[in-house]
């Protein structure tokens, strides 16, 4: 996108803002306000989403049917609990992209994660190696070493990581599959964040998968920083599963539940290795207490323990209003409203800042990993002062994600002004030093 010069103002910030058909939905969300009650410049949905002021309402209702109805709330009212996460089902199925016999909400991200490599990770003989990312999220590595370790496998020997070249921060599509074609043999599992967390880098899942399964791979994504965010379209890519938390671009509160995707390949195969548990039982006999295991056809069968209704809720009240909103029509806006951000940052010059989130609209979200130059976390600091709530990446990197449902061209732009005052000072601060050291 050119610079051009009237971009770079509150009034064509603001202009932007009227033009937008989704501008209804940022009054339906709560913002955090500051001291003197001016609300932040929230870009943050990529950490934590903001609640959507239907969610109490929901959460009260299930109080509610909890109060006045005891245990006859799995039965009666408006929802009964019994069936309270097919009630998600379709609207979530939307947003990832998969039917709704393939997409379930359960447990929490890591959780789903063990349980879905219990199905997929099968190591046998030389095919016994998993691949990921060098630089995948943390939590990621942990479960995988640990499920090596399980197989009394040395992370040392079967954990293979996919590295950028040097002196580069992205990985190239070539190299993952190179990667693939002289490993695939010895992998069993390939297991990606879809969407970077660091970089924001959003890799080709159709892709990938295809490579994967060529070697005779089974192919997994960590959605994460992709669910509500990217289109993922999880069916048609073809990957075995996929796993991602609702608490991010989907608004589901603090800790909030996860969701899971299984091919619907995978559902009725009768070899198909699984931990197991009651609320995965067929629902016409799960009642009947009886001791043979008898999965439902669908991902519900990976489900293990009753529905936890009040973490669900809050779920609902921000799937209604993606359903509403129409995940096409928030992609569409967080291109347009991403590549404002870019333009913004870059006219700040490439002597100040890097931008290392890809400029390919089809390889990035809403996210934008800034690199400072020549910057420590207390810039970050200066800007978190000033009123703007983004987040801090060791060692060096700002993310910033202006999430689509909820924010404007207006934060956009008040986020540069704020960055851009803040790399003043500090220009400031280095020309009087060298003036005084002179």
């Amino acid at each position: 996108m050119a610079v051009e010069e009237n971009q770079i103002s509150l009034a064509y910030a603001q202009r932007m803002d009227e033009e937008d058909p989704l501008r209804k939905y940022r009054s339906q969300f709560h913002f955090p306000s500051q001291e003197d009650g001016t609300p932040f410049v929230y870009l943050c949905g990529n950490s934590l989403g903001l609640q959507p002021k239907a969610t109490k309402e929901f959460v009260n209702r299930e109080l509610e049917n909890w109060k006045n109805l005891g245990i006859e709330g799995y039965f009666h009212g408006k929802n009964p609990w019994l069936r309270y996460h097919e009630y998600l089902a379709e609207a979530m199925a939307k947003v990832v992209g998969g039917k709704p016999e393939e997409v379930v909400v359960m447990n929490t991200l890591t959780v789903n994660l063990h349980l879905m490599m219990v199905s997929f990770f099968r190591p046998e003989g030389k095919r016994c190696k998993i691949l990921m990312e060098a630089d995948a999220f943390p939590s990621d590595r942990y479960a995988v070493e640990s499920q090596l370790r399980f197989h009394k496998l040395d992370p040392k020997d079967c954990l293979i990581t996919l590295n950028a070249r040097p002196g580069e921060v992205l990985l190239r599509s070539e190299d993952i599959k190179e990667v693939i074609d002289q490993n695939g043999d010895e992998i069993s599992l390939i297991l990606l964040g879809n969407t970077n967390y660091y970089t924001g880098q959003f890799y080709n899942i159709k892709e990938i998968t295809k490579w994967g399964h060529e070697k005779g791979c089974f192919v997994g994504f960590d959605c994460a920083h992709g669910a509500g965010n990217v289109p993922l379209e999880l069916h048609d890519s073809g990957c075995d599963f996929a796993v991602w938390c609702n608490y991010k671009y989907l608004n589901s509160g603090p800790g909030g539940m996860g969701s899971a995707f299984v091919h619907e390949r995978h559902h009725k195969d009768p070899a198909m290795p699984r931990f197991e548990g009651w609320w995965g039982q067929n629902k016409e006999r799960r009642f009947l207490m009886e001791d043979q295991f008898d999965p439902i056809p669908t991902v519900e069968a990976w489900q293990l323990s009753c529905t936890p209704i009040m973490a669900m809720a809050p779920i609902w009240s921000s799937l209604q209003l993606f359903d509403e909103a129409g995940f096409v029509n928030l992609r569409k806006k967080s291109i347009s409203l991403t590549a404002y951000l870019e333009l913004l940052v870059k006219s700040l010059g490439e002597e100040l800042v890097e931008i290392i989130t890809p400029s390919d609209l089809e390889q990035r979200g809403a996210q934008l990993s800034i690199r400072v130059k020549n910057e420590n976390k207390s810039l970050f600091d200066k800007i978190t002062e000033a009123g703007v709530i983004v987040d801090w990446r060791e060692p060096d990197v700002i993310r910033v994600a202006p999430a689509p449902m909820y924010n404007s061209y207006e934060d956009v732009f008040l986020f540069y002004c704020i960055l851009k005052e803040a790399l003043t000072e500090r220009q400031s601060i280095d020309l009087s030093s060298m003036i005084k050291g002179g």
